[in-house]
């Protein structure tokens, strides 16, 4: 049997939201080395013009708070009014806080991450969706977490929820999009050596953040799922360590030396 072609994404757009850092920068790199068209968005615009030097062809730099639901109207217009076209977006924006659980979470924090990581991606998606479903094709990439699906001391609650309804957002895009042409796929990493680390309340070291999957990784994927055929839709992908630290700790308590 022939194995399947990729498909060719030479001069399509893609919008990468949290673009400046982390699995939003290495997909944005990914697209471009793809041949895409890629719209960068973060809220630094240093950061967005470094990642815009490391792509390949056509950049442009919109900086944008994805927690501002006008602002997202926004760039998505005029996003369509150069291109007249947006064939794929990476809802990549996302942050957590170092005071994240019950006994240390602020209201303000609490808010803070969900505007962020759900309303955010929701605008989005909401400002995307119509231009793809008349356009009957387009690509949604929700980066959520493993968090999305295992409930973890360590994440916090308002970052677990926000991935766990990201999750449930994600695949109702598909049941009622679907018939539109549009696919939605949630990415849901384990630990990533991503800045975001950084807002962990116990440091993370160089050398178990060596072990860890690593943003080009990301990038991969996302440039393997844009490169599918409009009829293939993976509703939701999961990505680890092999090195799993959660899963190393439980090892060692369960299982006898070797």
């Amino acid at each position: 049997m022939e194995r399947a072609k990729v498909r060719d994404l030479s001069g399509k757009v893609a919008w990468v939201t949290g673009a400046g850092t982390g699995i939003g920068e290495a997909g944005a790199i990914a697209l471009s080395a793809a041949g895409m068209q890629v719209v960068l968005s973060g809220r630094r615009r240093d950061k967005l013009e470094a990642v815009a030097a490391q792509c390949a062809g056509v950049t442009r730099i919109e900086p944008l708070d994805v927690a501002d639901k006008d602002a997202v109207n926004a760039v998505a217009e005029r996003i369509l009014a150069e291109f007249g076209q947006l064939d794929v977006l990476v809802a990549s924006a996302g942050i957590n806080v170092k005071n994240r659980n019950w006994h240390n979470v602020t209201l303000e924090d609490w808010d803070a991450v969900i505007r962020i990581d759900l309303d955010g991606a929701f605008y989005c998606c909401k400002a995307v969706l119509p231009t793809m479903k008349a356009h009957g094709d387009g690509l949604i990439i929700n980066i959520s977490s493993w968090a999305g699906k295992h409930v973890s001391v360590v994440t916090g609650p308002a970052y677990t929820a926000a991935k766990h309804a990201m999750n449930a957002m994600n695949e109702s895009l598909n049941m009622e999009a679907g018939l539109h042409g549009v696919r939605a796929c949630a990415i849901c990493p384990g630990e990533v050596a991503t800045p975001i680390l950084d807002n962990r309340p116990i440091p993370v070291s160089d050398a178990d953040k060596a072990k860890m999957v690593q943003p080009q990784d990301c990038g991969e994927v996302i440039r393997f799922l844009a490169e599918l055929p409009s009829h293939v839709c993976i509703n939701e992908l999961t990505i680890s360590p092999t090195w799993n630290r959660g899963y190393v700790a439980q090892a060692k308590s369960q299982l006898p030396p070797d």
